[in-house]
């Protein structure tokens, strides 16, 4: 394998100069965190680093308790912000202590979760994906931030994130191997390493500009970059180029390469630099865009009464100072709408789309009765929330890629989710039920989300509906509802509240004749925006004014997964995301 070369040699090869910001990676450090620690210092001193990341264990098995106990108490300098994820072996009981009182590791190491999408101050944006995959868990993402494995959900989960600078991983991607000259010289294929044809998939969808994975031996593997191929009506787009990069453990014994400096190139790239290949997950690549450009029919949205302002818990900040204030903020993984937060009930989740993901509310408004005569044996209230952590749909595209289609893709799945839920409430109802689905768009909102509620079609065709969310809004002095097409109500600047009308009436045999409406209602920082209002409406129409807060209905974890059960079974029919 490659023999170590120093990090001035390394900043060669990468076409790096002095004059750059630059970021440091270590592999495995394995317990030695003086010896990586004081080399790490002796370079920045000369280089001046943005940041650090470590691949693989930070800590080993038999950790050193005398080292970890000066980490930990901080007399290990430490002189630039240090990232690190789980490898393949647990973390320290004394580690995941600190983490879960919400203190840093140590001043300036940052220990990223086990599966997060994080914002650097810098704003470098790394998705992490620590442990192997354990292939006999299957129930969706796993709740544990800190043992050695992952589920195929995680990975799912962080496919939302759209798209990285760093992708950070335990496990190889399959096929990695596959097109690279430098892979067959050194013999590298699927006995190498652990990979995973889901951590391939992860890398193909997220396109990082770096993919570090850690080694499992003594050897480093840094395959040519490669890239997608672009379809034959985009020969003019840009190229996103991944580097995919395995280093080997800090001081090893064959003085495999144990250290990388890099900067990261946020120049557009029209041509393929020399040396590099088409992705090796090409056919898997086609398959994806397949399924994403397939039929766009349904649509559904799931929502939970929480406030939008729903808070992911703040740090403890027991002082100030430039090491602190360089700390990134908190991300998805404390977010109660993302997927990737350990503390998110998974087993509300109904459906994952490509896109969004479809989850029951807790505390529903209805209960399991309340539409039963008309036959929907489950409360029906759902909420759809966008895979990507953004404040809104606008916003959510700006994160995904900067390009204005990931927000439109994003608005079709889930109007795709709730179409879905109204076809399937008409249905097993026998359009006696249409549905109301709303949201409240604000640029202080933490994770946009729509909610979905089942109402009697007669409510609708009688426009008591619409004038319930007219009059509680002129009540609650929130200002006008307006009507909106039905269907391209997609482009809405600024702060507002959108509700979704919706019901099939009796007609004709095939079909009924559709009363549909959107309400849009605009408002600005002035106005005081009741977050309850279209709960509120929903509990008069309904006669559910002793469920209006939620925490006084919340149901057992026995009665949520019977809940979600009976949904799946009625949902068969309409479920895309089993396609």
């Amino acid at each position: 394998m490659a023999a170590k070369m120093s990090v001035r040699r390394t900043l060669y090869l990468s076409g790096i100069s002095h004059t750059d910001q630059l970021s440091f990676v270590f592999g495995s450090i394995n317990g030695q965190l003086r010896s990586a620690f004081s080399k790490l210092s002796a370079l920045h001193a000369k280089n001046v680093f943005s940041f650090a990341i470590v691949t693989g264990n930070l800590f080993s098995e038999a950790q050193d308790d005398d080292q970890l106990t000066d980490l930990l108490e901080g007399r290990i300098d430490i002189p630039c912000p240090i990232y690190f994820t789980v490898g393949t072996i647990a973390l320290p009981p004394r580690v995941v202590e600190r983490v879960e009182k919400d203190e840093e590791v140590a001043p300036n190491l940052h220990y990223l979760g086990k599966r997060s999408v994080t914002k650097t101050s810098e704003g470098v944006r790394i998705v992490t994906l620590g442990g192997v995959l354990d292939p006999n868990i299957v129930a969706g993402p796993s709740k544990d931030q800190y043992e050695p494995f992952h589920t195929d959900g995680d990975a799912k989960a962080l496919r939302g994130a759209n798209n990285a600078d760093i992708l950070l991983t335990a496990m190889w991607p399959s096929d990695v191997w596959k097109n690279s000259p430098k892979a067959k010289e050194l013999q590298i294929g699927a006995e190498t390493a652990p990979s995973s044809q889901t951590m391939a998939e992860l890398c193909e969808a997220l396109k990082p500009r770096y993919h570090f994975a850690t080694s499992p031996g003594d050897f480093a593997f840094e395959r040519e970059p490669f890239f997608t191929d672009a379809a034959e009506e985009n020969k003019d787009a840009s190229i996103a180029l991944t580097r995919f990069l395995s280093l080997a453990p800090w001081a090893n014994t064959a003085k495999a390469k144990s250290m990388y400096a890099f900067t990261l190139n946020r120049d557009t790239i029209l041509t393929p630099p020399a040396g590099s290949t088409l992705t090796p997950f090409f056919n898997r690549a086609a398959k994806q865009q397949q399924k994403r450009t397939a039929d766009q029919a349904e649509f559904t949205r799931f929502s939970h009464p929480h406030d939008n302002d729903h808070h992911a818990r703040r740090r403890k900040h027991h002082h100030h100072n430039n090491r602190r204030e360089r700390s990134p903020p908190p991300g998805p993984d404390r977010c109660f709408f993302c997927l990737s937060n350990p503390n998110l009930p998974t087993h509300m989740v109904c459906a994952v789309g490509e896109d969004a993901y479809l989850a029951t509310a807790k505390g529903p408004l209805s209960s399991s009765t309340t539409f039963a005569q008309q036959g929907l044996a489950m409360p029906g209230h759902f909420i759809i929330t966008p895979l990507t952590h953004a404040p809104s749909l606008s916003a959510a595209a700006m994160v995904a890629s900067g390009e204005e289609g990931e927000a439109a893709r994003t608005f079709r799945e889930m109007a795709r989710f709730r179409d879905a839920l109204q076809g399937m409430v008409a249905a097993a109802s026998g359009r006696k039920l249409g549905g109301v689905t709303w949201e409240i768009n604000r640029a202080r909102n933490i994770h946009v989300h729509w909610q979905f509620m089942p109402v009697p079609a007669e409510m609708v065709s009688g426009g008591l509906v619409e004038a319930g969310f007219r009059v509680l809004a002129e009540d609650l002095k929130l200002g006008k509802l307006v009507v909106k097409d039905f269907e391209t109500a997609d482009e809405v600047p600024g702060d507002y509240f959108r509700v979704w009308i919706w019901a099939e009436e009796d007609g004709e045999e095939d079909g009924g004749k559709v009363a549909g409406k959107c309400l849009l209602l605009r408002f600005d920082e002035g106005v005081r925006f009741d977050l309850q209002y279209p709960r509120k409406v929903m509990a008069k129409l309904l006669g559910l004014e002793d469920r209006m807060v939620w925490q006084d209905v919340a149901q057992t974890e026995e009665e949520e997964k019977k809940d979600v059960a009976t949904f799946r079974e009625a949902f068969k029919e309409w479920d895309f995301t089993l396609a």
